[in-house]
């Protein structure tokens, strides 16, 4: 199971989803409840998947001084009533962020489920077919996405434009693809790989000559990406090159791309198309705290 890592500005993209949500002037709750009241609720899964999204449940509870205490883990498998944490605090401050709280819960498991199910697609893959996500994520909540990612056993990828170097399509319409390469990798750290996308035999090996240290074959399909790496091989250039997939793959179809040979498999899919995970909030009375409590 993943370690717990704190996400990048949690708090801030929580805060930002509870003012969307207008928690602080929830007229039902203000009218039914106008004092303070201390109860407790519990989150349950009401599917089975992969958690993940307790980082911003956390904040969530930290923005609206409540407590918090979690029984599963973000990485953790659960199922229909697996429980997953209990809050204690004023009632008007559990409802104003309920709604909230189980949207970040659900998007993410899904995210995370989704991950989850093409890892295990790409089992008795050789060489090992590592699963990664994309850029293709929901404006505002990447870092959250690309946790959920890594808690369904994948790998983020490039966070941002400047995390990499990828020279795609759009850049070869204007540059030739050598000269393209040549420029990468004289104005980049020595450190960071230059990228190029392909989609046929020679325009990999061109690249590869050129200077390129990973090769992105998009939109090529199994049989002829398994073409490309096939030519990649016969040509001795295949080892010390990284290889990954894209275009169009879902966590269902990642299994047919097992035998190409590849590095990686990249699937927007994961953060763009993820069924959400449904979980539930259940609010009880709980017991009054007296004075020195």
């Amino acid at each position: 199971m993943p370690r717990r890592r704190r996400v990048p500005g949690v708090d801030a993209t929580v805060r930002r989803a509870l003012a969307e949500d207008r928690a602080a002037r929830d007229r039902t709750t203000r009218a039914v409840l106008p004092g303070r009241l201390v109860v407790e609720a519990t989150v349950t899964a009401q599917g089975a998947g992969v958690l993940s999204g307790t980082e911003a449940l956390r904040a969530a509870a930290r923005a609206r001084s409540l407590e918090v205490a979690f029984a599963a883990r973000d990485g953790s498998r659960v199922r229909r009533g697996t429980l997953v944490a209990r809050l204690r605090g004023d009632a008007r401050a559990i409802l104003a962020i309920e709604r909230t709280v189980l949207n970040f819960l659900m998007h993410l498991s899904g995210v995370a489920s989704a991950t989850a199910l093409a890892v295990e697609g790409t089992r008795g893959s050789r060489p090992r077919l590592e699963v990664w996500a994309t850029r293709k994520t929901t404006p505002g909540l990447r870092d959250l996405e690309k946790a959920a990612v890594v808690h369904g056993g994948g790998h983020p990828h490039r966070r941002d434009l400047s995390d990499g170097v990828l020279i795609k399509n759009n850049h070869l319409a204007l540059v030739p693809l050598a000269t393209a390469i040549r420029r990468a990798r004289a104005r980049t750290p020595s450190r960071l790989p230059v990228q190029v996308e392909v989609r046929t035999a020679r325009q990999a090996l061109e690249a590869i000559r050129a200077g390129a240290d990973s090769l992105l074959l998009d939109n090529t399909g199994p049989g002829p990406a398994r073409a490309i790496v096939r030519a990649l091989e016969a040509a001795h250039v295949r080892r010390g090159h990284w290889v990954e997939l894209s275009g169009g793959i879902t966590p269902v179809t990642v299994r047919r791309y097992r035998a190409v040979g590849a590095d990686a498999v990249s699937l927007g899919a994961l953060t763009h198309s993820a069924p959400a995970l449904p979980f539930h909030l259940t609010v009880r009375p709980g017991r009054l705290r007296r004075p020195g409590d």
